[in-house]
């Protein structure tokens, strides 16, 4: 097979409208067995598990809330079709992979205090923690169950990936707890911090969706290449958005990531490249690390300003705006180690390129 020559993202526009059709048939043909896995819960889980997927408010009626980008789901079916299956074939592997992921979700705002989410409370927030953390649970539970309930060789070859990716995820988030509380970590360190964090969970969805369609081991691991640089490329931007982003298109607060003082791409490259700018950056940082909680939260948005302006000063937002960039590179050439139609490579390449461009 001939390898397909190589792009960058400067090399087209964003297919912004394919991408858009994309997601909407991932939301589409998951959401009815999505519902009906939560539907298997118990009361008063099914209804805060609504709510956190947006399909009803707090008072429980109707809504049509924001329920996310649904990228995980988009890339699972494309994963079956590289395979040569029909995409409903990659239905379950949508559902369990975005159940993992709003697992992730809801234990990550109550453990990092977020108060809002897809423009609107956090689950922790209007049902209490231990709500979040029990449908968090359930939702990871469920994530198995519609696995293995196919009953299939290929079935259990998924849910092999699934809980391999999910236990990475996990690793990931401790380890980025874990790194709020350290004076340095290296860029090696965060890239394998948003590489299990992130990257795991896209890599899974990217392959899942063809073991379901009976590919081999070769053709599996080449999408989840694919998926795990695409990942690291999509933790690269979120990490942008989380210092700089508008809140009208994130929904989060001003300077997120600062506030919550989470070492984040653009911090630690800022700090590994030198200079006045990173000298006082990390004399701040030190600095915060010393102080409580409560004290950090009063500070005024020009502090956090500030630090933003040092980041940037040294460096670490164009080297994390270029890292988003070379993983993108990196995602497209994994793929040319598969055989599929054109449209599905066509596809995959238009979903890489939304994840870099995207503002929220």
């Amino acid at each position: 097979m001939t390898p397909a020559t190589p792009r960058t993202l400067t090399d087209t526009a964003v297919d912004t409208a394919s991408v858009i059709e994309l997601l909407e048939r991932g939301r589409t043909l998951a959401t009815p067995m999505l519902r009906a896995a939560v539907a298997r819960l118990a009361p008063p889980m099914d209804s805060v598990a609504a709510y956190h997927f947006g399909w009803i408010d707090a008072q429980g009626n109707p809504a049509r809330g924001d329920g996310g980008k649904a990228v995980r789901p988009a890339l699972a079916l494309l994963s079956a079709e590289a395979a040569g299956a029909e995409p409903a074939t990659g239905v379950p592997g949508a559902v369990a992979v975005e159940l993992v992921h709003n697992f992730s979700l809801l234990h990550d705002d109550l453990m990092d205090g977020d108060e809002q989410r897809r423009h609107r409370d956090t689950v922790w927030k209007v049902h209490g923690p231990a709500q979040a953390i029990l449908v968090g649970d359930a939702l990871f539970a469920l994530a198995g169950e519609v696995l293995l309930e196919l009953g299939t060789a290929e079935a259990a070859r998924a849910t092999r990936r699934l809980t391999l990716a999910t236990r990475k995820l996990i690793d990931g988030q401790a380890q980025d707890i874990s790194y709020e509380h350290r004076e340095k970590v290296t860029v090696a360190e965060c890239l394998e911090m948003e590489g299990n964090k992130t990257g795991a969970l896209l890599a899974c969805a990217t392959s899942i969706g063809a073991v379901l369609g009976g590919a081999d081991e070769a053709t599996a691991d080449a999408l989840e290449a694919y998926g795990h640089h695409l990942g690291l490329a999509f933790q690269a931007v979120d990490d942008l958005l989380g210092i700089w982003g508008d809140p009208s298109a994130t929904g989060k607060l001003p300077w997120s990531d600062l506030r919550q003082r989470k070492k984040s791409l653009p911090v630690v490259a800022a700090l590994a490249g030198g200079g006045p700018a990173a000298e006082r950056l990390g004399e701040l940082l030190a600095a915060d690390a010393a102080k409580s909680q409560r004290e950090f939260e009063d500070f005024s948005e020009e502090e956090f300003a500030t630090r933003a302006g040092l980041i940037e000063e040294a460096g670490g937002r164009e080297w994390t705006s270029q890292e988003a960039r070379r993983r993108h590179a990196t995602a497209l050439a994994a793929l040319d180690g598969v055989d599929m139609p054109d449209r599905v490579r066509e596809q995959f390449a238009a979903l890489a390129d939304f994840v870099v461009v995207r503002e929220g």
